[in-house]
């Protein structure tokens, strides 16, 4: 089984130039944590990712005002990506390995094709990923989420 067979496919994305009060409301909406940060609509080149960790330190905590702070200001970049072809195997070891709980799926020219997380392994694979699974959340928990070293 590979990234691609499970990942989610065409996921909620912003722009650089958006505003973190947007964003905020965008994963309200879609009730997720992380939100992949695009080139363009027409140009899904990944940049960065913008966590609710982002918005709380970078910019909440700090007194910044959400209405008018710019993604770009706060997102984080790089990042850590996958590929969709990578096995499970490979991505278990990722998630350890970089201690991150989600990871942008990007093909070759590094435009953003879906994301996959810890949850969505544990939901779809094979029962011999749970035990891999369930180590790995324990050491992803209360890290920033995806900052490439």
């Amino acid at each position: 089984m590979n990234v691609k067979d499970i990942m989610t496919k065409n996921p909620i994305t912003c722009l650089p130039t958006a505003n973190i009060q947007e964003v905020a409301k965008l994963m309200a909406d879609n009730n997720c944590g992380e939100i992949p940060v695009i080139r363009a609509k027409e140009n899904p080149e990944l940049l960065g990712v913008i966590t609710d960790r982002d918005i709380c330190c970078r910019a909440v905590a700090p007194g910044k005002n959400p209405s008018v702070t710019k993604v770009s200001d706060c997102m984080t970049s790089p990042v850590f990506t996958i590929s969709p072809e990578s096995d499970l195997t490979k991505t278990c070891r990722t998630f350890e390995e970089k201690e991150v709980r989600r990871l942008p799926v990007v093909d070759k020219n590094s435009h953003l094709i879906g994301i996959i997380s810890l949850a969505d392994v544990a939901e779809s694979a094979p029962e011999q990923y749970a035990k891999e699974i369930l180590r790995h959340a324990g050491k992803a928990s209360g890290t920033t989420g995806a900052t490439a070293h």
